[in-house]
């Protein structure tokens, strides 16, 4: 055969649509249950990711807030009048059931002493700092899942595509880029939605991680303080 037929016949081919939609629509089935399932798992991360953001910005705010009134001067008891029974943060959230707890006790401390006073307060605001640390942990358990598993379900899609591309090579019989590029680009496709999906997920898990490990110390710090304040109130009335 002439050379110059076979390099004409080569750029007579009509290129293959490596477009990112006619590469799904040309995927196998299995490849297209892994895309399908890193967009979902991508932007439901984006979803969490954002609804933290916000989260965290708003507890940050907050908490700033209620430790300048807290060490303002203002009377505990004034304090836990203008909140009410509910609050709108964790750290608020522990001083009312500390609060709470007091008055509760303090019938029964000036009746029975006050020993047991200030170990049931400790234990309310202990109970309260891990409910209010579990809700801040919700769905991160999501972002730390797509982080481990997202590359190696993109790879899954990745090795699939390639066995597609070695099977349309024995099928045609030829290595031309026509036959080879489209289940490449597939395979390569998948990986790079995988790491799409993994790279944001765990960046914000650890930057949130962090968040979560600094806001556990500043509320086991006001509990040490407001148990302080407690026992020297208990020691003046007993």
């Amino acid at each position: 055969m002439d050379p110059s037929q076979l390099t004409t016949g080569v750029l007579d081919a009509p290129a293959a649509d490596l477009s990112l939609l006619s590469l799904f629509l040309q995927a196998h089935i299995v490849v297209k249950l892994v895309v399908i399932g890193l967009v979902l798992a991508s932007v439901w991360t984006w979803g969490i990711i954002f609804e933290k953001i916000f989260i965290f910005r708003r507890l940050k705010r907050l908490t700033n807030k209620f430790e300048q009134t807290f060490w303002s001067g203002q009377s505990l008891e004034e304090l836990y009048t203008g909140m009410g029974p509910k609050s709108n943060h964790s750290l608020a959230a522990m001083f009312v059931a500390a609060m709470r707890e007091w008055k509760r006790s303090q019938d029964g401390a000036i009746r029975h002493g006050f020993a047991g006073v200030q170990m049931r307060i400790q234990k309310v605001m202990e109970v309260t700092i891990q409910k209010e640390m579990a809700k801040l942990e919700r769905r991160l358990l999501f972002l730390a899942t797509v982080g481990s598993t997202a590359p190696f379900i993109g790879l899954f899609g990745t090795v699939w595509g390639i066995m597609n591309s070695f099977q349309a090579i024995a099928v045609s019989k030829s290595t031309n880029l026509a036959v080879v590029a489209p289940g490449i680009a597939e395979a390569l496709f998948a990986t790079a939605l995988g790491l799409l999906a993994a790279i944001p997920a765990v960046i914000f898990y650890n930057k949130f991680a962090s968040e979560l490990a600094r806001h556990a110390s500043r509320m086991d710090n006001f509990a040490d303080e407001f148990s302080a304040i407690v026992s020297r109130q208990l020691d003046e009335r007993a």
